[in-house]
């Protein structure tokens, strides 16, 4: 970040900055934040953790405390690391693992937030892989009975 990193406020919008909470005022912003070690996070961009249910949300997260200074970079490194590759076997579609590819490369580089920023598509993909899933065990099971 030679230039800090710039956060982009709407209206009222509340973001995190090494743990307290501030409110944009009523009309868009625009702030660089010149401090390499400052944990800053847009609530908009925040998962509650019992939100963290499935695997990518739970890389989603992890990212997310690293983000807000609330983990310890090396123990969540090792778990992003280890999920990006399980998602990377179980996800065979190249636009998917071109996401988890981007990830990784920014995790490589210790740009955290861009990790969140990578991984927030496949929280859709995966929605729709668990749905599926569970319309065929629900065909499955009606089968079964009938």
């Amino acid at each position: 970040m030679p230039g800090g990193l710039i956060i982009r406020l709407r209206p009222y919008e509340k973001f995190l900055v090494n743990g307290v909470v501030i409110e944009n005022g009523d009309k868009r912003a625009r702030l660089r934040i010149k401090s390499q070690d400052a944990n800053i996070l847009r609530l908009r961009d925040a998962m509650h953790p019992s939100e963290a249910t499935t695997p990518v949300k739970r890389l989603y997260y992890a990212a997310q405390l690293i983000v807000t200074g609330d983990a310890q970079v090396d123990s969540a490194r090792l778990e992003l690391i280890r999920g990006l590759e399980s998602l990377y076997e179980a996800l065979p579609d190249p636009r998917h693992r071109e996401k988890i590819e981007q990830a990784q490369r920014n995790l490589n580089e210790n740009e955290f937030y861009r990790v969140m920023r990578a991984l927030r598509p496949l929280i859709a993909v995966e929605e729709q892989l668990l749905l599926f899933a569970r319309t065929q065990e629900l065909k499955q099971l009606s089968k079964a009975i009938s």
